[in-house]
């Protein structure tokens, strides 16, 4: 069974600049395009799954119209919570970044674990709609990998995993960056 992490469409806004912004015309045009991808590759019994953020589920509207499927709203695929106010939070993230999971406090590994066991609990192929550092976080585990940065997923890339009896693999990452991280 496959499942694919989606990141959202490039943001109307950058990450200090609103807490909750949708998707700016690249965007659109990146939930499209993934939308295009997707459909083939989905049968009629696979669920959408989506942060309740408006970047993710815009970029998931597209793939759910095609489909005719509803869209479920899953808090588990939220981007990382961050514990300061949202002028400080790009400084936060980039040190974030650059640091370990084993030095992270246990809200983190929380959120890092809730939607890593979410995934794990999928019963039907599925495309998940979600945030850089979420996919960071499961590709990272996936993989063994100690660092919360693993590789930059574009805006509307597709990172390809399979359910394998009790567990995931990783199929395939999804495109890096080539615009920019907001």
């Amino acid at each position: 069974m496959d499942i694919y992490l989606v990141r959202h469409g490039e943001a109307a806004a950058r990450w200090g600049e609103a807490s909750d912004p949708g998707l700016s015309e690249l965007g659109v045009a990146q939930a499209q395009q993934a939308a295009a991808y997707l459909a083939p590759r989905l049968s009629a019994k696979a669920q959408l799954r989506s942060s309740p953020l408006a970047r993710a589920r815009q970029t998931a509207q597209p793939l759910a119209d095609t489909l005719a499927a509803q869209l479920v709203i899953e808090p588990a695929f939220r981007e990382i919570p961050s514990p300061v106010p949202l002028e400080q939070r790009q400084d936060w993230l980039r040190q974030f970044m650059r640091e370990h999971w084993d030095t992270q406090e246990a809200v983190l590994q929380d959120w890092r674990d809730a939607a890593f066991d979410t995934l794990l609990a999928l019963q039907a192929p599925t495309a998940v709609f979600t945030h850089f550092l979420v996919i960071n976080a499961i590709v990272g585990r996936l993989q063994g990998r100690a660092q919360t940065l693993c590789f930059w997923p574009d805006n509307g890339s597709i990172t390809q995993l399979r359910r394998t009896g009790q567990g995931l693999e990783l199929v395939a990452l999804g495109e890096e960056v080539r615009t920019r991280v907001n």
